[in-house]
């Protein structure tokens, strides 16, 4: 496969960095909720509790994006990016060119996505 490594590194590194500031302002947001109902009332504590829990599924999500990322960096640095880790097959570069992380082809994704 026929790749801009400079290019798809270049574009893999920004994504990394916007989910890096992301990640930086939402975790006073993830932070543990105060438990002084003297200072906010039982809604509002359960709201804060509620926006908490987003803000962690938020931040698991972003943690495991940045996996992705980095293992795509290792993949160019290695000389296998653009090859489904499943099967093997050359991944679609349109497919590349929308997710620079892919790791798998389109089928191969498909099929790990399907509940079991």
């Amino acid at each position: 496969m026929n790749v801009d490594t400079a290019a798809i590194s270049a574009k893999l590194e920004t994504m990394r960095a916007d989910l890096e500031a992301v990640a930086a302002d939402g975790a006073e947001a993830a932070a543990p909720v105060e438990l002084d109902q003297s200072k906010v009332g039982r809604l509002s504590r359960m709201d804060a509790m509620q926006s908490q829990a987003i803000a962690r599924d938020s931040q698991a999500r972003r943690t495991a994006r940045l996996g992705e990322i980095d293992a795509a960096l290792k993949r160019l640095d290695d000389g296998t990016y653009g090859e489904c880790l499943e099967c093997g097959e050359s991944i679609n570069p349109a497919r590349l060119e929308f997710d620079p992380a892919a790791a798998l082809c389109i089928r191969c994704a498909a099929i790990a996505e399907e509940p079991p």
